[in-house]
């Protein structure tokens, strides 16, 4: 669905995976940053940049950090927890918005892991209290990709 000034929209339901036009995917490859928001106790956003891997087929979108960093405690705190990552250069950028997730599963990790060391050619940092913050992803928003 497209919004005023050719903003791209997609939300899905529940359970249901999210729909990426071709540009938004080709956009969504290239290895850059996003700033990713969380909302602390007060309502008000914490955003930081991050590297990040986006599942297209699971709809998940994976950043790697630490258990005690402020992103991760402020998902932790409220089960449910919406989660915003931004992708930007120049003029486009995407938007993925969903449920977040922390997890320690070394499974889950360890596939973070996998997908950040093919997407940006060298694995994370290996700080003690490693997490993956896992986005399923419900809702894409997009411009000029």
């Amino acid at each position: 669905m497209s919004g005023e000034g050719g903003v791209s929209v997609g939300q899905v339901s529940a359970g249901a995976r999210v729909g990426v036009s071709a540009g938004v995917a080709s956009f969504l490859d290239t290895p850059s940053v996003a700033s990713v928001t969380t909302l602390r106790g007060d309502g008000s956003p914490h955003v930081v940049v991050v590297r990040f891997t986006w599942d297209q087929e699971a709809g998940v979108a994976r950043v790697m950090t630490v258990a005690s960093s402020v992103k991760a405690r402020n998902v932790l705190r409220v089960p449910g927890a919406r989660v915003a990552l931004c992708q930007a250069e120049g003029f486009r950028w995407v938007t993925l918005e969903g449920v977040g997730v922390v997890s320690d599963d070394p499974q889950r990790v360890a596939q973070g892991v996998g997908r950040y060391t093919r997407r940006y050619g060298s694995p994370p940092p290996r700080p003690p209290g490693r997490v993956v913050l896992e986005v399923s992803v419900d809702r894409v928003m997009s411009l000029n990709c």
